[in-house]
């Protein structure tokens, strides 16, 4: 028999990431649908949005997608989000546990400029995440057709470097409209061929 989900309510405050950086400006934009939310609609949406985790050493819940909604949720001062565990490797050591996950595209240790750094790096709370505006910038720029949605493992964060390479960050700073624009023009470009759902003419075209 096949059995629906467990759902699990647990405290963010108990919540870890596994990556360091997300996109404040997407932040900024699910605290404002959140806070446009009634009251009655609320419990509804955070058990339509189950956050998915593993489960680490010492039995703590690592998340591994919708980091942006948890932060978000967290500063519009909820308290709890539903979980479901995806993983039990509550029996490796924490050296294991980061290398298991590295290898399977599971976290992602770089900074806001894009660079690798150490796991030690990846906060240890959702409070701790840190802003890298390219990744606000590739997320407006899939939300305009930029590029279609894709499994690849933190597409985003690949849209995010090309455009770090290309777009300096003061115009995303100063105009982030403008920003947009700009990368919507380099996404349809050859350049960007490489990318996960890459939605530009091919030269055979």
């Amino acid at each position: 028999m096949v059995r629906d989900p467990v759902l699990v309510t647990v405290p963010i405050k108990d919540l870890r990431p596994t990556q360091i950086t997300v996109g404040f400006h997407e932040v900024a934009e699910k605290r404002r649908h959140w806070s446009s939310l009634p009251a009655d609609k609320r419990d509804r949406f955070v058990a339509s949005h189950m956050v998915p985790v593993l489960l680490g050493p010492k039995g703590r819940r690592y998340v591994t997608d919708h980091h942006h909604l948890v932060l978000a949720l967290h500063r519009e001062g909820a308290k709890d989000v539903a979980v479901t565990v995806i993983k039990d490797l509550s029996t490796l050591d924490k050296s294991a546990f980061w290398v298991f996950i590295d290898n399977r595209a599971l976290c992602h240790p770089y900074n806001a400029e894009g660079k690798r750094v150490d796991f030690a790096n990846i906060p240890k709370s959702i409070d701790g995440l840190i802003d890298d505006p390219f990744r606000s910038l590739a997320g407006a720029l899939r939300r305009n057709g930029g590029y279609a949605k894709d499994t690849t493992p933190f597409s985003e964060f690949l849209w995010a470097d090309f455009l770090r390479r290309r777009i300096k960050p003061k115009a995303v700073e100063n105009d982030f409209a403008a920003a947009t624009v700009e990368a919507l023009s380099l996404a349809k470009s050859p350049a960007a061929k490489f990318l996960p759902g890459w939605c530009g003419a091919s030269a055979d075209d």
